[in-house]
């Protein structure tokens, strides 16, 4: 069984658009695959909107349903903030040493594939004292981490990128997401970040077409972040 957690330099920038894209194309290959997205800020209030859980539950295969909502994002806040501020807002803080078991508990239970998508960025904070750095330090998975193609994302991906490296999680590889606003070709933002990251796996992904499930368009990253898989 592998387990991968998607993080990203900040908030907007494509994880859910990787974690879905990864879950659709490892389920082509023959995977079975469970995608989480354990906390979720900016919950939609009417029920027919629909959120990133819905995205990931139709990416995985399983049909949008309250129980199975519960069962991928059981900590959802209304307020679009970071997740301390959005708990504190409804009076239920983020139980830290609670959502790392629950991590692993659903590590063990998946049959193939473990995909967790994070919230925000990596120094997001979840409570008083943990970020989602602390999340992913506590959990041992591999981390990919989601960067934009825009101005600035170059300090931002480094620094991400460091501070993922400086508390021992493993950077298994780079998803570049092209911005609207991207200033160069995205082969260009590539080859000055991997200048400074080194022999590091890299995927992009192009500004894509209007598509209700865009993650379907996504070209194949499976093959370029080198993450094995069998194929049918």
């Amino acid at each position: 069984m592998r387990s991968l957690f998607v993080t990203s330099t900040g908030t907007g920038i494509g994880k859910t658009l990787v974690t879905a894209a990864l879950a659709h194309e490892l389920r082509a290959r023959g995977e079975t695959v469970v995608a989480l997205k354990p906390v979720i800020s900016g919950y939609p209030a009417e029920p027919g909107d629909e959120s990133d859980t819905d995205v990931l539950l139709r990416a995985q295969g399983t049909a949008s349903s309250d129980t199975a909502r519960d069962a991928i994002s059981p900590w959802r806040f209304r307020a679009p903030l970071s997740p301390d501020m959005a708990a504190a807002r409804e009076g239920r803080p983020i139980d830290f040493a609670r959502l790392v078991a629950w991590t692993h508990e659903r590590r063990a239970q998946a049959p193939s594939w473990l995909l967790v998508e994070g919230v925000g960025g990596v120094c997001v904070p979840l409570d008083d004292r943990h970020t989602v750095l602390d999340w992913i330090a506590a959990t041992g998975f591999p981390a990919v981490l989601v960067a934009g193609t825009y101005l600035g994302t170059l300090s931002h991906t480094l620094t991400a990128a460091s501070v993922l490296r400086a508390r021992g999680v493993e950077l298994a590889g780079l998803v570049l997401a092209e911005s609207p606003e991207s200033p160069v070709p995205i082969a260009e933002t590539r080859d000055a970040l991997l200048r400074f990251l080194g022999p590091l796996p890299c995927a992009a992904i192009p500004r894509l077409a209007a598509h209700p499930d865009p993650w379907r368009k996504a070209p194949p990253l499976l093959d370029d972040l080198r993450l094995p898989s069998r194929r049918v």
